[in-house]
């Protein structure tokens, strides 16, 4: 469903997809959930990798500074 507000007449029309709409939700869900799987994953390699050099993140942090 999407919902059109009109703010200068307060108007508020709910309707159903059209094909292009649902491809292109479909389209932005496949994205966000690829950037979330990304990004775990990305956290997960860190984390890994501190353990692997037992410090803290913290600790990683005043190695760059």
């Amino acid at each position: 469903m999407i919902r059109i507000h009109n703010s200068q007449t307060g108007e508020i029309i709910d309707r159903e997809m059209n094909k292009e709409e649902l491809a292109q939700a479909e389209a932005d869900k496949i994205a966000t959930d690829l950037r979330a799987e990304v990004k775990a994953q990305a956290a997960s390699d860190k984390a890994a990798l501190l353990a692997k050099l037992g410090i803290s993140g913290d600790d990683f942090k005043t190695l760059l500074s």
